[in-house]
């Protein structure tokens, strides 16, 4: 008797190069667009825009552009967000200092050294998780079984107060622990000398 899956390990092995092939092409693509931010960011904007009109024209998939809402809500709160929350940074150092048994971080004080803004989620990822969530309610906006009825105004409303209350929480928080999340906004500007 002749075993049919003979030719199946080369099948799949082919299979596996060309799904490797794929990925580094995918991956040299995404290291060849990281310098060109406005560009990235532009691709996305467009595609969104493609995306709210395909919602608008069709009067429908208002769950979906709702929950991509939140999704990029949720992506921009950790891209404004410091990695390291100040408030938990207190703790540890308090704690540290208390019990000086273990190595301490350097500085010991807040006001002894520089330290820079690092992001929980940095811009890269946050344009590519964006980029991702859009098409893939574009994709979503063409199934019929996404498209729920619902009450449209109530989804804006909802999402509008919860944007509001995010975002009047997290500036809070950026005011009490002196942050500013944005590289340009807040820096001294020296003029040029003539």
């Amino acid at each position: 008797m002749m075993d049919d899956s003979a030719g199946t390990p080369a099948l799949s092995s082919r299979a596996v190069g060309l799904v490797g092939n794929l990925q580094m092409h995918y991956q040299t693509l995404l290291d060849k667009s990281t310098p060109h931010s406005g560009a990235r960011w532009g691709l996305t904007g467009g595609l969104m825009f493609m995306f709210l009109l395909r919602i608008i024209l069709a009067q429908g998939w208002f769950i979906i552009c709702y929950a991509l809402g939140i999704y990029l809500l949720n992506l921009f709160l950790a891209f404004l967000t410091p990695k390291i929350d100040p408030e938990m940074a207190e703790e540890l150092d308090e704690a540290e200092a208390a019990s000086e048994s273990g190595p301490g971080l350097l500085p010991v004080k807040n006001d002894d050294e520089f330290r820079p803004f690092i992001r929980r989620l940095p811009e890269f990822k946050f344009w590519l998780n964006s980029t991702k969530a859009v098409l893939l309610s574009f994709v979503g906006s063409f199934f019929a079984v996404f498209d729920i009825p619902v009450y449209w105004p109530i989804l804006l409303f909802y999402w509008v107060f919860l944007f509001v209350i995010t975002m009047r929480r997290q500036i809070e928080h950026m005011i009490k622990h002196r942050y500013v999340p944005f590289a340009n906004f807040g820096k001294q500007r020296y003029s040029r000398g003539k």
